[in-house]
């Protein structure tokens, strides 16, 4: 499995980013996805994710800013990052999970997940 994330560049406060996420080698129907991210010296805190039933689950500190969304044709996953902060700033990582439906799954939890793009930097000036 291999996963690609693009998308990533430098913006002025309240601007928007697309990041996308684009994986190959994977062949299971059920899954989740999330976008991670990690800012020097800080934990990686799951910032948005979904599953292949559609169900998604966003951090407090991106909900109504941030947009979660998938291709399932294109196997790709994307970020739709509006009124973007300088406390955005980070390296944002895409991450995939086989699901077994039926049993919990904690989207935004970076334990849960399995396989991991490189990264794409977001950096947000003020």
């Amino acid at each position: 499995v291999q996963l690609v994330e693009s998308g990533g560049g430098s913006v002025q406060a309240g601007g928007s980013l697309r990041l996308s996420c684009t994986a190959s080698g994977y062949t299971y129907s059920t899954y989740s996805m999330c976008w991670f991210r990690q800012a020097p010296g800080k934990e990686r805190e799951g910032v948005a994710g979904i599953d292949s039933n559609g169900r998604t689950e966003y951090a407090d500190s991106v909900k109504g800013r941030f947009t979660i969304s998938q291709h399932g044709a294109k196997n790709s996953l994307y970020l739709q990052m509006d009124s973007l902060k300088p406390e955005d700033t980070a390296m944002y990582y895409c991450a995939l999970e086989t699901m077994t439906l039926g049993l919990p799954f904690n989207l935004l939890v970076s334990n849960e997940y399995t396989y991991w793009g490189q990264g794409t930097q977001v950096t947000v000036s003020s």
